[in-house]
């Protein structure tokens, strides 16, 4: 366990340099998970994510031997900004080793911070293998994302944060967990002050390595996530024991509630939160006869998602919950036809967004056409009306998927 003593340190020493960020009370998502839910917006702190704090306690008490020498790291991102954003104001020489698949803003936001950024490895194991690397060649210091006492100190601040911010006490505390380090510091700030609130730990179905160790299983698979900011393979060596002894429960959840809970984050909340971040979320919706009624506490880990990404989250959002879907109308293929389609569409307050034609299709009539419509609805139900309109009126329509497009 990271004692109190520590924790109360490094939050003296970041006091000045980082944010101490807000912890807020969500009545819409309140409503939807039937608990009383409060967010830790750690996607507002300094280089959007808790990463800051951890970095900023470890270069902090390197030698000035080590500083001058440098500094390498392991990271998918967050942990690199947090590093190259404090080795830059403390004129240290920073190289970060990413894994391949990245997302480019993480890559150009570390750079754009000094440091040198080297892309190596399928996962995060085989990019710190390369940065260990790195050590023994230019004599560098390691700095680790989580397995280091000084690191889940820093990330240790949020716990204390998070009890003086809420009174009465959390009921629970929702944690993502990718090597531990904020699990484990967030946890034992919470056994020191506040021991009544259970602390729950959480993963994404690709890499439930903590949750494996936690409930002695061996399924850790690997694999592509939205939550690559918690895509490690290997549990901490110190950060494991403090969750095994402290963690209530640990929690796994897909890809697709990942998504559902980046998606409501930004209509419910208008908070860009990252998949990592999300995860919390994702396992309150999974789980919510298991906290109802309950006052929940969420830490939103980060917020740099790929704009890139965050736009197919939401147009795949839309179309899961049937606010964006693709109509086939079949028609004749005359002058008028397309007005008419359109028309219709505004008589159900449906807006078109793209139109296709498909007039060389051998099984249709040669004076007739197909026209795929992608359309912006209200829900399932509305698109059911628009279907049944179109039927009324004498045309061939139905919803297609992408596959057939």
């Amino acid at each position: 366990m990271i004692t109190l003593d520590k924790l109360t340190q490094a939050q003296k020493t970041m006091a000045d340099k980082l944010l101490c960020t807000p912890l807020v009370f969500s009545r819409s998502l309140s409503d939807i998970c039937e608990a009383e839910v409060y967010l830790k917006l750690e996607n507002l702190q300094t280089t959007g994510s808790f990463k800051a704090r951890g970095a900023l306690i470890k270069l902090s008490h390197l030698s000035e031997e080590e500083m001058k020498r440098g500094i390498v790291a392991a990271s998918a991102g967050n942990h690199a900004q947090g590093v190259a954003y404090h080795a830059k104001a403390m004129g240290i020489p920073a190289t970060i080793v990413m894994p391949v698949g990245t997302p480019f803003n993480k890559i150009s936001k570390t750079e754009e911070l000094g440091a040198q950024v080297i892309v190596s490895g399928d996962n995060f194991n085989e990019a710190r293998e390369h940065a260990l690397s790195l050590v023994h060649e230019k004599q560098l210091t390691y700095i680790s994302p989580f397995d280091d006492e000084d690191i889940i100190a820093g990330q240790g601040v949020v716990g204390l944060e998070m009890v003086s911010q809420s009174q009465p006490p959390f009921d629970c505390v929702l944690v993502p967990i990718g090597g531990g380090g904020l699990m484990a510091g967030v946890a034992s700030a919470f056994n020191a002050l506040s021991p009544q609130t259970q602390m729950i730990g959480v993963q994404c179905d690709a890499y439930p390595s903590m949750h494996d160790l936690f409930y002695h299983q061996d399924q850790t698979r690997g694999g592509q996530t939205l939550a690559e900011g918690i895509a490690v393979k290997t549990p901490g060596k110190l950060t494991a024991p403090i969750i095994r002894q402290t963690a209530r429960d640990i929690l796994v959840v897909k890809e697709t509630d990942i998504e559902q809970a980046v998606l409501l984050l930004m209509e419910k909340q208008r908070l860009i939160v990252e998949g990592a971040g999300a995860v919390g979320l994702a396992a309150l919706l999974n789980h919510k006869e298991q906290f109802k009624g309950q006052r929940v506490g969420l830490i939103l880990s980060g917020g740099n998602i790929d704009s890139r990404i965050l736009s197919s989250v939401l147009m795949r959002g839309l179309a899961r919950d049937g606010r964006m879907v693709k109509l086939r109308i079949t028609l004749p293929d005359q002058p008028g036809s397309l007005a008419t389609i359109a028309k219709m569409m505004s008589e159900q307050s449906a807006n078109i967004v793209e139109i296709y034609h498909h007039r060389m299709f051998y099984d249709l009539p040669v004076k007739m056409t197909e026209v795929d419509v992608v359309v912006e609805t209200l829900d399932t139900n509305h698109v059911d009306v628009l279907v049944q309109h179109f039927a009324d009126n004498g045309f061939s329509c139905r919803v297609i998927s992408e596959s057939e497009a």
